[in-house]
C-alpha cells in the first residue's frame, strides 16, 4: 500500500480502501463536518453504523462533498435489535434513506449475540444472514459481512451460508492482537478491519510507542496505523479535528523494521477488550 486510495480486494472483486475514516462516537452534529474534512483530504472510505446515530450527517456530508458516490465506499452495520431476516431488510433500507443512497458498499452484522438469544444467537445470526444474501443477490449491498465476530463466531457462519462473510471489523491495536482470529480469517478469505486502532487513547501512554515515536518521527498515532497497515489490517481511524485526520492519513512514507514489529506484536495483551465482550449480549 502506498497511497490513501490503495485498495484491498475482497474475494468477490470488490475493491476497498485500504484505510477508512470512522465516526464511531462521533455525535450528529459534528459528523456531517468531520466526513466532509475526511473527503477533503481524501479519504474514500466511510464507515458509520446505525447505533452511531449519525448515518444522516454522514449522508448529507457525502451528497455534498462534490466526490461521486461511486468513488466513495460506504460502510454501514446492522444494529442487534433489528436482527432477524424481516427487521433486517427494514433496517437496511431505512439507513439507505438515511444515508442518501441506493446502495452500500458493505454492510455488517455489528454484533454477533443478541441479548434475549444468548442460547439461539446461532439461529438468529444465520436468520439474519439469510437477509444479507437476498440484499447482496439484488445488488443494494456490494460487499457483506460482520463486526466483533471471533472465530467461535465465523465458523457456524461460514458452515451454513451460501455466500462467506467478506469483512469482519473487530477492536484490534497493539495490546490486542486478536492472532488467532486474524490468522483465521485470512485464511477464509476475510479482510478483517480493525476498529480503535489507538485504543481510545490508552496506547500513548506505552513507553514503547513513545520510544517509536521519536525514533521514526512520527505521531504514537502513525506508529499504530502503519503497524496495522504492515499487518494486513484495515484500520478504521477516528477524529473530528481536521490536522488529526490528515495525520492519520499520512503513513505511507515511512515503515515500521522488523523487530519494531515484532516489539509492537508482543506487548503484553489486555485481558479484556476495551469495548464489550463479543460473548455477551449487549442491548
Amino acid at each position: 500500500m502506498q497511497k490513501l486510495t490503495d485498495c484491498y480486494e475482497l474475494y468477490n472483486g470488490v475493491k476497498i480502501p485500504c484505510i477508512g475514516y470512522g465516526t464511531w462516537k462521533t455525535p450528529d452534529s459534528a459528523a456531517e463536518k468531520a466526513v466532509l474534512d475526511a473527503l477533503k483530504i481524501g479519504y474514500r472510505h466511510i464507515d458509520t453504523a446505525a447505533i452511531y446515530g449519525n448515518e444522516q450527517s454522514v449522508g448529507r456530508a457525502i451528497a455534498g462533498s462534490g466526490v461521486h458516490r461511486s468513488d466513495i465506499f460506504l460502510t454501514s452495520k446492522l444494529w442487534n435489535h433489528d436482527q432477524g431476516y424481516e427487521n433486517t431488510l427494514k433496517a437496511f433500507h431505512e439507513s439507505l434513506k438515511k444515508l442518501q443512497t441506493d446502495y452500500l458498499d458493505l454492510y455488517l452484522i455489528h454484533w454477533p449475540i443478541v441479548k434475549g438469544h444468548e442460547h439461539d444467537w446461532q439461529i438468529m445470526i444465520l436468520e439474519t444472514w439469510q437477509a444479507f444474501e437476498k440484499l447482496y443477490q439484488e445488488k443494494y449491498i456490494r460487499a457483506v459481512g460482520v463486526s466483533n465476530f471471533m472465530i467461535r463466531h465465523l465458523r457456524p457462519l461460514l458452515d451454513h451460508c451460501r455466500i462467506a462473510p467478506m469483512v469482519d471489523q473487530i477492536e484490534l491495536h497493539p495490546g490486542l492482537n486478536h492472532v488467532d482470529t486474524v490468522e483465521f480469517a485470512h485464511k477464509n478469505n476475510i479482510v478483517v478491519e480493525g476498529w480503535s486502532p489507538l485504543a481510545h487513547g490508552d496506547i500513548f501512554r506505552m513507553p514503547e510507542l513513545q520510544r517509536m515515536s521519536e525514533k521514526y518521527s512520527k505521531s504514537i498515532a502513525q506508529i499504530c496505523l502503519r503497524w496495522a497497515l504492515q499487518k494486513q489490517i484495515l484500520p478504521l481511524p477516528k477524529s473530528v479535528k481536521p490536522d488529526r485526520i490528515k495525520e492519520n492519513a499520512l503513513i505511507f512514507d515511512f515503515a515500521l523494521s522488523d523487530g519494531d514489529m515484532e516489539l509492537l506484536n508482543e506487548l503484553p495483551q489486555v485481558l479484556d477488550t476495551l469495548g464489550a465482550d463479543p460473548d455477551k449480549s449487549i442491548y
